[in-house]
């Protein structure tokens, strides 16, 4: 992050498109998250070109990584490494630059900043110190993954890694197991068959789900069915490759008796307390925390308890 003249600066504010170079206008002091492309270069937005071209700094996960990214549309910026392997020396050097009235700009290697990556620590901080923090949105796993699965996306629930241990996945699956909401999960093809077999026991046979591989990329795929039925494939695959995303359905909606609901929480309060219980009700029946809470606190009530 060495000090430039005027001139270079604005001499390397530019990108190209096709023949066309395009200026790039100075930006704003602010820590500016940039976007960018999970697989196919043509995916970056024009807005997070401009904000690549002109910040003054580009810190990146790995310069090699982005540098392919810079040089498919002729921009000049230099990239500095930030990831979490130097963030307690790097964090304060760019924390500095915002100090100054410099514009940051950070990139992952792929997709949105932040999801997934070490990035949520800066961004953390620079809010703490009051500086702007100004999301330039594009390209995202996640959202790709659902909107391409054919899963309800009215609700849904970024779930990140599931860990890599079998009893602790399974322990997390059961935590999400009756959450009104699609989930999502990033996942390694290593483990991708292990995750299935788990996802099927846990939160049932039946359940539809898609394996988004490659998104974007010349071999994308998304193989769809139950949980079952991807679990028997995945066991017959001798090495899966890529990049994975993995999207499963929301449960089935649960019909439950009032008087079966009150009796569950009855039983549960007698070994937990009123939160624990309401919590552990909302777990199996599906229905909202705050509503079971609420009628727990009624029935203790009338109870004189």
């Amino acid at each position: 992050m060495n000090e430039e003249t005027t001139a270079d600066a604005a001499s390397r504010r530019s990108f190209r498109l096709h023949n066309a170079t395009v200026p790039a206008r100075p930006l704003e002091p602010a820590l500016y998250l940039v976007a960018t492309p999970i697989g196919n270069l043509g995916d970056i937005t024009l807005r997070a070109l401009e904000t690549l071209a002109g910040a003054d700094v580009l810190a990146c996960e790995d310069t090699r990584v982005t540098r392919v990214l810079l040089d498919r549309y002729g921009i000049q910026n230099r990239p500095f490494a930030y990831h979490e392997h130097n963030a307690d020396e790097a964090g304060p050097r760019l924390l500095q630059a915002l100090e100054a009235g410099r514009s940051v700009a950070l990139v992952s290697d792929a997709g949105t900043p932040l999801v997934s990556d070490p990035g949520y620590r800066l961004a953390q901080q620079a809010i703490t110190a009051g500086y702007r923090v100004i999301p330039i949105p594009g390209a995202s796993a996640p959202l790709a993954a659902l909107v391409g699965s054919g899963l309800p996306n009215d609700a849904f629930l970024f779930a990140g890694f599931l860990p890599a241990k079998d009893k602790a996945r399974r322990d997390r699956l059961s935590e999400l197991a009756a959450a009104p909401a699609t989930l999502i999960f990033f996942e390694s093809p290593h483990r991708i068959g292990a995750t299935l077999l788990a996802a099927a026991d846990v939160l049932g046979a039946t359940r539809p789900a898609s394996v988004c591989r490659e998104l974007t990329k010349t071999y994308e795929e998304f193989r769809r069915g139950t949980l079952a039925d991807l679990a028997a494939h995945y066991q017959q695959v001798e090495k899966v490759k890529g990049e994975i995303v993995l999207v499963i359905g929301p449960p089935e909606p649960v019909e439950t008796d009032e008087a079966d609901v009150e009796a569950m929480l009855a039983d549960l309060s007698k070994s937990m307390p009123t939160a624990g219980a309401a919590t552990e009700a909302a777990r199996l029946t599906g229905l909202p925390r705050k509503v079971l809470y609420q009628r727990l606190l009624e029935i203790k009530n009338a109870d004189g308890r």
